[in-house]
């Protein structure tokens, strides 16, 4: 058996970390080839490998591969070609080469929901915005209340949170979320083991999504926007779901509500979403937007009612290991091979 595995440059711009951890993966079962393509070397896959005709499993990330390096892969029994054009896959299929791909994103399900919810606590304590403020003034420091005189609401000694939003705990919580799938079931269920109460709303989910993540299960939309204290709109931007959130839902939402957006923002009507928040009716924790990159100006930056990071939350260095072996464990044993 001959294992190859092959990198392009680009490639590692998108997925770090995942190439190496495949490596690692099949060193750990016998000998690798191991060839990362330089910076503007156009070489095609079956140029780049020695004496392509004695590989039997591959793994090749990004490199260019058209119909002739595939004939020159004469014995290849399993491969995993990232970018391979239709025509190359279905050209392996018909020679009964198994042919893998990656078959879900459920590798970053984890990093994804966890920033989810770091986003949701550092909203309802405003924790970024301190963080800022104390670099450059002792204000936030002063807990009297307006006139030396304590009122309920008002600033006390060591309250910084805003009372006009959804604030303090995640205890207690309406927590209402979009989606029951791989991301926002996670999500839903570190909410409920926070003490939220969690209702969910996903007509396309089977009804153990809800149990697995501990949360009452929504018929209507319209009905789990009425409610909600931290809103969660968290499903995959496709055809379907771009818009799902109308302007209607979006207005129906409680003053005060929190809304958390990590997976993406056009799932929601932007517009109503941007109106509400720069009114002061909304706050919002997100880490997608409609603009990417915001503009230096955009009025959301840099809000008191807004807590935002730069759509960074899912390429962890663990989820980019996880794309790796979840490609790696479709392959037959090593002591399959070899029998």
């Amino acid at each position: 058996m001959r294992s190859v595995i092959t990198v392009h440059p680009d490639y590692e711009a998108h997925l770090s970390w995942t190439a190496d951890t495949f490596r690692g993966l099949w060193e750990a079962q016998g000998s690798v080839e191991f060839i990362r393509q330089q910076p503007g070397d156009k070489t095609t896959l079956g140029e780049l490998i020695h004496q392509p005709a004695t590989v039997t499993r591959l793994a090749s990330f990004g490199i260019a591969a058209g119909p002739g390096c595939i004939d020159a892969l004469a014995g290849l029994n399993e491969a995993v070609i990232e970018n391979a054009t239709p025509e190359v896959l279905a050209k392996l299929t018909e020679r009964g080469v198994r042919v893998y791909r990656q078959l879900s994103e459920g590798f970053w399900g984890s990093s994804v929901s966890e920033f989810g919810l770091a986003l949701t606590l550092c909203a309802l304590r405003r924790i970024p915005q301190t963080h800022h403020e104390i670099m450059t003034s002792l204000q936030p420091w002063d807990y009297n209340p307006p006139g030396g005189i304590g009122r309920p609401g008002a600033r006390a000694h060591q309250y910084g949170d805003d009372s006009r939003f959804t604030s303090g705990t995640l205890e207690g919580k309406r927590v209402r979320v979009v989606g029951a799938g791989n991301i926002a079931s996670r999500y839903a269920s570190f909410a409920k083991a926070l003490g939220a109460d969690v209702a969910a709303w996903d007509p396309f989910a089977s009804e153990p999504c809800f149990h697995r993540a501990g949360s009452r299960r929504e018929f209507h939309l319209d009905r789990l926007v009425e409610d909600a204290e931290i809103f969660v709109p968290m499903v995959p931007l496709t055809d379907k779901t771009e818009g799902l959130i109308t302007a209607k839902h979006i207005n129906a939402l409680p003053k005060g509500c929190l809304i958390v957006m990590v997976t993406r923002a056009m799932i929601c009507d932007m517009p109503t979403v941007r109106r509400r928040v720069l009114a002061d009716e909304l706050a919002l924790a997100a880490d997608v937007f409609d603009v990417e990159p915001l503009p230096l100006g955009d009025p959301l930056l840099g809000r008191h009612n807004v807590v935002h990071t730069p759509h960074n939350a899912g390429r962890t260095r663990q989820a980019n290991a996880l794309y790796a072996q979840r490609l790696a464990d479709q392959f037959l044993p090593s002591d399959t091979k070899n029998s």
